[in-house]
């Protein structure tokens, strides 16, 4: 699925194209910076048919957004097919909104800049929508498109949805400054959480992020490493944290509809020593956790089994195995 297009984040700074300096610097370092140009032609700024089809097919969106302590955090949207629509070529509309258990209930009261990612994990597909969002005055939201762009199928593991007829209203499970023993028993065998990340002019970013079960290592309570694998050269996420350490992740269970989110700061380390540990890593990422939400029933939806990519690199499930 292509965008085409040139883009421009009509942010505070109004920048013009698809890269701010900070993803400049990453490409740079990791000698990329022709391909990134190459990659950077399919981001656009306005939806297209093919684009607004595929939202409007949609169960899931993940959106990324800063609460209002100005800490970033992830959290998943979702709704019965066609919750997501393409109003026009730069508006998208969300017939859902995060519950008042989610820690970004309250700043999304109001215009918030946000990163979002539309997400076919049975089709291997996700596209990414970027700007700012506003409620639209019946419990959903209106989002003012930037950046527009889909992304390759590396590292997404193939799931079917279902709806769970059992499913409640999200609810907080727990809360706190640091990972419990069962949430990290979590973490270490996801295969897949997205993170959100903020670039220097406000602009928000969400992305994927996917491998076998263990190659998002916990490395205590209050740290997390994940590997950062070859991909389309953008650096979008890199890129953001090279200037504004603020994360946030969210791994979902695919199996009950719970969701852990947690928000923290990051560094990119390029040592070789740190990307030999994790199997395939061109480079590491560390987490520094300073706050977990857990979210029972956080979606309707419950997932098949995965059917791993094929571009996981090898190496981590046999490492937790």
């Amino acid at each position: 699925m292509s965008t085409g297009g040139q883009a421009h984040r009509s942010g505070p700074s109004h920048r013009p194209g698809p890269y701010h300096p900070g993803e400049r610097a990453v490409q740079h370092r990791a000698g990329r910076t022709d391909r990134a140009d190459h990659s950077g032609r399919a981001v656009g700024s306005t939806i297209p048919a093919v684009a607004a089809r595929f939202l409007t097919e949609r169960r899931v969106l993940v959106a990324g957004a800063a609460d209002a302590d100005g800490r970033l955090w992830a959290t998943q949207l979702s709704g019965p097919a066609g919750f997501l629509r393409a109003a026009d070529e730069r508006t998208v509309t969300v017939a859902a909104r995060p519950a008042g258990e989610d820690p970004r209930a309250a700043a999304r009261a109001g215009p918030a800049e946000v990163g979002t990612i539309a997400l076919d994990p049975a089709g291997r597909r996700r596209m990414r929508v970027n700007g700012r969002s506003v409620p639209d005055g019946r419990g959903g939201l209106v989002i003012s498109a930037d950046q527009v762009y889909a992304n390759c199928p590396k590292y997404i593991q193939r799931r079917h949805p279902a709806d769970r007829p059992e499913a409640g209203a999200p609810r907080r499970v727990a809360a706190g400054s640091a990972l419990s023993t069962a949430q990290q028993l979590w973490l270490s065998t996801a295969d897949t959480f997205f993170v959100a990340t903020a670039g220097p002019d406000g602009a928000m970013d969400a992305s994927h992020r996917g491998g076998d079960p263990g190659f998002l290592r916990v490395l205590g309570p209050d740290r997390l490493r994940w590997p950062d694998y070859a991909g389309n050269s953008m650096f979008m996420t890199l890129g953001n944290l090279e200037l504004d350490p603020r994360a946030g992740l969210l791994v979902p269970d695919w199996e009950t509809g719970g969701a852990l989110l947690i928000t923290g700061e990051a560094r990119t380390d390029w040592s070789g020593p740190a990307a030999a540990g994790l199997p395939g890593a061109e480079r590491v990422v560390d987490l520094a956790v300073t706050g977990v939400v857990e979210l029972a029933d956080a979606t309707p939806l419950a997932w098949t089994g995965p059917e791993y990519s094929p571009a996981n690199p090898p190496g981590a499930r046999r490492s937790v195995s």
